[in-house]
């Protein structure tokens, strides 16, 4: 099958912000666009804001002139339902309701040609589901875009257990064919990236919750050590607490109450109180109407210690020895467990077990334990937590340590995991299930969280680079620790530790 030739007609239904922004990008590749909503003056608004926003494309230099003139001509309003019967190609964009949306495909399918490719841009309803009510539901697929569908590069194809195959390939061509980067999806809960991605709000709202450290620390540190562009809470501000919360209770739903995706009181609360983010200018930040920052407390300026003595293999962390020597820290190495002494402070990298609950296992007085970092040159922060006697004392030896590296210090509870390694590990392991029942493949996974959610890197992948028998043995620590099956290891995630086999596959 090939793409939709752009001499076909598309029809869009729904004109709110994704309907006009899927519009906007098929007018864009050349195809004459019908727009369709019960309110033709909403449809006519659409379609001016297209303009608008195309033409200051034009102004920027973004787009040339005759693109942005064609693409402007290339829209039109449908002024009844029955205009749909134009189209070979039909995205639906409305509410998130199944009986509505199956109800609109089953009138659709009485108007539109046999040939027409019918499609919802729904982000958490079953493929299956909406398609049963068709004739010919074999026709019938996903085609979500994210928000704003002009900018983010991501399309997933889903199939239904009847879409035809020759279907979803033709809308892959054509995703493509209009400058974007698809990749194929079962219809599971959630598709591709909004199950993946759970895990980024819940281990942060998880943490939060647990006090072991405020908001806008916690997003500082996601962005800080492990280079995500925006952390969890502004990320949960921007979508809007009302949307996030409301997939995640779908997701939640649909997994008949899988704890992984339990959804969070906290956020429940922001809901409840109307507090939505950006939108309302208040989340857990406030805006008025730019968010106002809210300072980190770095940890006071300490010492830096003559010699380390280092016992076994740090780990991801062991880029760190050469560093220290550049600051004329003399390094002793020795076997052990992967620790670094100074005089009687035990410092070392997590490995899942809270510092306390480490300390009484290894059989340590005193324990401060720091967190991932995925470049530990680059990273202008550490994170550390402590465990034992004189717990002050200790951190101050410990953050000397990583300040002789010239890095800010955070210092959160302490908490199975801490922040970064945990939530990379239940990332990893979110993937690994998705992988396991055959919603994609690791290509199509690792690719959609980082143009879907813009990751750094695919958990695959990134779980690889990390060791991902270190990131599974932390997960099965966390699992001890919390006796809580929300952080159980994923089948395929511990066979393929234990078969020395990559979760990334080429």
């Amino acid at each position: 099958m090939k793409a939709i030739s752009n001499s076909e007609i598309v029809g869009v239904i729904g004109a709110g912000a994704m309907g006009a922004g899927i519009a906007q990008v098929a007018a864009s590749a050349g195809h004459e666009v019908l727009i369709y909503d019960m309110s033709l003056e909403a449809a006519s608004k659409a379609i001016k804001n297209i303009n608008s926003r195309v033409e200051r494309l034009c102004e920027k230099g973004i787009v040339s002139k005759d693109v942005a003139n064609n693409t402007k001509r290339c829209l039109k309003v449908a002024n009844t339902f029955e205009d749909m019967n134009e189209a070979h190609l039909i995205v639906e964009a409305i509410v998130e309701n199944l009986e509505v949306k199956q109800q609109l495909f089953a009138q659709l399918e009485e108007i539109v040609h046999d040939f027409t490719i019918l499609t919802s841009n729904t982000s958490s309803l079953s493929i299956t589901a909406i398609g049963s009510i068709l004739k010919s539901p074999d026709r019938f697929a996903g085609f979500h875009f994210f928000n704003p569908a002009p900018r983010m590069p991501l399309v997933e194809i889903v199939s239904g257990l009847a879409t035809s195959k020759d279907v979803a390939t033709s809308l892959y061509k054509t995703a493509e064919a209009w400058g974007k980067k698809p990749v194929y999806a079962k219809s599971t809960p959630g598709f591709i990236v909004n199950r993946v991605a759970r895990p980024y709000y819940a281990e942060a709202l998880r943490v939060f919750e647990e006090g072991v450290a405020d908001h806008a620390t916690i997003d500082c540190i996601v962005k800080e050590c492990a280079d995500f562009k925006m952390g969890p809470f502004e990320l949960m501000d921007l979508i809007g607490h009302d949307v996030n919360y409301a997939v995640t209770k779908s997701v939640f739903e649909a997994y008949f109450h899988d704890p992984r995706y339990r959804p969070s009181l906290v956020q429940q609360e922001l809901v409840a109180a109307g507090w939505f983010g950006q939108k309302s200018s208040k989340g857990f930040y406030t805006y008025s109407p730019k968010k106002i920052d809210e300072p980190i407390e770095d940890y006071r300026t300490c010492d830096k210690p003559n010699s380390i003595n280092i016992e076994g293999d740090l780990g991801f962390a062991e880029t760190l020895v050469s560093l220290w020597q550049t600051k004329d820290i003399h390094v002793d190495r020795g076997d052990g467990n992967g620790i670094i002494r100074v005089n009687d402070t035990v410092i070392a990298p997590t490995n899942g077990l809270s510092a306390s609950e480490r300390m009484h296992a290894e059989a340590y007085d005193i324990l401060v334990l720091f967190d991932y970092c995925a470049d530990f040159q680059t990273t202008p922060r550490i994170v550390l937590t402590a465990a034992g006697k004189n717990k002050d004392q200790n951190l101050d030896i410990a953050a000397g340590l990583f300040q002789a590296l010239d890095k800010k210090i955070s210092i959160v509870g302490d908490t199975p995991g801490m922040v970064v390694f945990r939530t990379i590990a239940m990332l990893a392991n979110e993937a690994c299930e998705a992988l396991l029942l055959g919603v994609a493949n690791s290509i199509d996974l690792d690719k959609a969280m980082k143009l879907g959610v813009n990751y750094p890197k695919g958990p695959l992948a990134w779980a690889d680079e990390i060791g991902a028998e270190v990131l599974h043995a932390g997960l099965a620590n966390i699992f001890e620790s919390y006796k809580d099956i929300r952080y159980r290891p994923s089948t395929l995630f511990s066979n393929r530790v234990f078969e020395n086999t990559p979760l990334f596959e080429k």
